[in-house]
């Protein structure tokens, strides 16, 4: 018997793991479907994409996208300790204050700009410093890049040649302009939460973790969550709690696990013939994402992270963790808006000093660079679903991408503001010519059509269990699930909305708060 079972062993699962066993009275569980991280692939940052599609992948797909020409989208998650922070490009971006408010005004008490600020804070090792958005003492390295490309600088400067603001700290006072993002990595190497939160503790005698032992079922007794099964070598295995149970398990995971123990709609438990515990129609709805194009150059000049893998680049890197080893891939980003009206931003461009096709990341044969247009806050959303009761089936996925035509217009408009970056003087020396879409393709029609065959993820998934009052509300305020006591969610499942930026920073914020709410529901 323990107090506290975690289900998943990533960016908040770490946290919390670490927040709760800080009391020696306190004992936790901690369980992961995948396994170790220690994989130089996980510690070198642009080694990233090498860890797709491997068994530290979930490598999820979508169902058909009925707007993306039927498209299947391939989902990368992280299935290791860290879960998605140990296999993710390391941005450091928390959204507009303003993402917060909504949500404290959509009756969400405690989760304005002014009530999580001080989890960000409590979270971060900011390494230029604490500051009035910034801490220093927390165990989550910041850091700016090491040594960032070339293209990263030009890209600044054209956007500034475009009359949009340098922003040297897109987390500050101001989301909006352009500049060098910021990093999780300590020393040159990435810093997952499984790095700052779980393996300094792994010694607590009150911590238990155990890996590739896959949740299937939550159980519950007179609508209280008392334990979990779990799959592990083969063996289904039972776990009792006797305070709470947190799923820890992100957008997918979380509200799999939930409807696999009878919380969920109703219509769609009966039809798999699971029972039903608590009819919770919003179990799965509301998944949002972000989604990016790709505007690509040849690039004129042999600067890009094209051949990254030389000798020299390897030394660099083995002494000094610096150079193009170090990098993340993404330097350099903007936050901009399409439309002079808009109050805030409505899309982000990342400069990738490399070709990007489709998934997985695979570099052109000739240096390029790409700029990645992502809607940052789409209206249109999908929804995960069972595709079977069996617990080791993959759920189904259908993010419904583009079904609001005004998402369209959005990446069209973002196409075109692409182009003219890469028209600026400041590019001008490192522009080939286009390679996608494609200078043959200018209309809006063909600009819409190229998006439809190419536009894909940017891998930020959140709000399938989503927090609030409504009828579609998963959980509450204090992140319980409704209708049972004893269990919670505390990942980004339970964003009622997307935020503008990236969903790491926030669900490590999750996890903070997440800690807070159980330690003070013990204190009452």
């Amino acid at each position: 018997m323990y107090d506290y079972i975690i289900v998943g062993a990533g960016s908040a699962g770490c946290v919390l793991a670490n927040r709760l066993t800080a009391d020696p009275n306190c004992t936790v569980l901690l369980l992961e479907a995948g396994g170790s991280d220690q994989r130089p692939e996980v510690q070198t940052p642009a080694a990233f994409p090498n860890l797709l599609r491997t068994p530290l992948d979930w490598a999820y797909s979508t169902e058909e996208q009925p707007h993306l020409h039927n498209r299947k989208l391939y989902w990368p998650r992280g299935k290791m300790l860290g879960g998605s922070s140990s296999l993710n490009a390391m941005v450091y971006i928390r959204g507009d204050h303003l993402d917060y408010d909504e949500w404290r005004n959509l009756g969400n008490e405690g989760w304005g700009d002014k009530d999580v600020l001080p989890y960000f804070k409590k979270a971060q090792h900011q390494e230029r410093g604490a500051s009035k958005y910034h801490g220093s003492d927390g165990p989550l390295n910041v850091a700016d890049p090491r040594s960032p490309n070339a293209l990263a600088y030009a890209f600044i400067a054209a956007g500034q040649q475009l009359a949009i603001a340098r922003n040297d700290d897109f987390n500050g006072t101001k989301q909006e302009g352009v500049g060098l993002v910021q990093l999780t990595q300590k020393r040159g190497q990435r810093h997952s939460s499984a790095t700052a939160y779980l393996k300094p503790i792994l010694g607590r005698p009150n911590l238990s973790v155990l890996t590739h032992a896959h949740a299937t079922r939550i159980l519950v007794e007179e609508k209280r969550a008392i334990g979990v099964t779990y799959q592990q070598n083969g063996q289904l295995h039972e776990a009792r709690a006797g305070r709470e149970i947190i799923l820890c398990g992100g957008a997918i995971n979380s509200p799999q696990l939930l409807l696999l123990s009878g919380i969920g709609p109703a219509d769609q438990l009966k039809a798999l013939e699971l029972p039903v515990i608590v009819d919770l129609p919003g179990v799965g709805q509301n998944l949002q994402d972000h989604l990016g194009m790709a505007v690509a150059y040849h690039c004129s000049k042999p600067i890009t992270l094209l051949q990254i893998d030389t000798f020299w680049n390897k030394l660099q890197y083995m002494f000094w963790k610096k150079g193009p080893l170090a990098s993340n891939l993404a330097e350099a980003a903007a936050f901009v808006r399409t439309r002079p009206e808009l109050q805030l931003p409505d899309v982000e461009i990342l400069l990738v000093p490399l070709y990007l096709s489709n998934q997985p990341i695979s570099p052109a044969p000739e240096h390029s660079f790409t700029f990645v247009c992502a809607l940052l806050r789409p209206q249109s959303s999908g929804e995960i679903t069972l595709c079977s009761n069996n617990p080791l089936d993959p759920p189904r996925i259908q993010p419904n991408y583009l079904a609001c035509d005004a998402d369209l217009q959005v990446m069209i408009d973002g196409v075109k503001l692409c182009r003219r970056w890469a028209q600026t003087r400041a590019l001008a020396p490192f522009r080939g010519e286009e390679i996608t879409p494609g200078e043959d393709v200018q209309s809006d029609e063909q600009i819409a059509e190229a998006i439809r065959a190419r536009a894909d993820t940017i891998f930020h998934p959140v709000g399938t269990c989503k927090m609030g009052n409504d009828a579609m509300a998963v959980v509450d305020h204090e992140l319980r699930v409704h209708g049972i006591t004893g269990l919670r969610v505390a990942d980004a499942s339970i964003m009622p909305t997307l935020i503008r930026g990236h969903t790491n920073a926030p669900a490590i914020m999750i996890g903070e708060k997440a800690a807070d709410l159980v330690k003070k529901s013990v204190i009452h």
